[in-house]
């Protein structure tokens, strides 16, 4: 079960031909130095790079001809790794939170509702508002539009709405976004 999880997970990244699995008859050869020494057969850039002792790594495959670098392999791959990692840290993912209303909502629950949203907005998180009518309640949709209209007049410090509410069957829906 274990070597499952592991070949899947390498699976994931991208996979570089080196040295024997290079299948292109001509490449483009640049040096450990990274000076490009030029075009040639496959075999040769083999030899040279078995010269050098490191490996031919072929570094862009899509390109005509194909482009390989003599590099150190394990070398080049925990460089490649480094990178994408700090490219991972530095993303930053937006959540959507969601708060629910109902129509007969106290000033306190309200108050404390609309404290968290500003929480989240500062956060940098997207805020979902939705109102839930109940049976007769359906025919006052006006009125639910000026709760939620009240709540993003109270969250416009931290957020700004995407779109004026909208009714979805019995959910009135606003979306607020962070401030930037």
């Amino acid at each position: 079960m274990e070597v499952n999880t592991i070949a899947a997970h390498k699976s994931n990244k991208v996979q570089y031909r080196i040295n024997e699995n290079i299948t292109s008859p001509e490449i483009r050869l640049i040096g450990a130095d990274g000076n490009v020494i030029g075009v040639m057969p496959v075999a040769e850039a083999l030899k040279i790079s078995e010269n050098t002792g490191l490996d031919l790594v072929e570094i862009s495959p899509n390109a005509k001809p194909p482009v390989c670098k003599i590099i150190d392999y394990g070398k080049f791959m925990f460089e490649v790794t480094k990178r994408e990692k700090e490219a991972r840290k530095k993303q930053k993912t937006i959540e959507l939170k969601e708060i629910w209303l109902k129509m007969g909502i106290d000033e306190h629950d309200i108050n404390f509702k609309i404290k968290n949203a500003c929480k989240f907005l500062a956060d940098g998180d997207k805020v979902k508002v939705s109102l839930t009518f109940r049976g007769r309640e359906m025919t006052r949709t006006q009125m639910g539009g000026e709760v939620l209209d009240k709540f993003v007049q109270a969250c416009s410090e931290y957020g700004t709405p995407e779109k004026s509410p909208k009714l979805e069957g019995r959910h009135m829906i606003v979306i607020l976004a962070p401030k930037k």
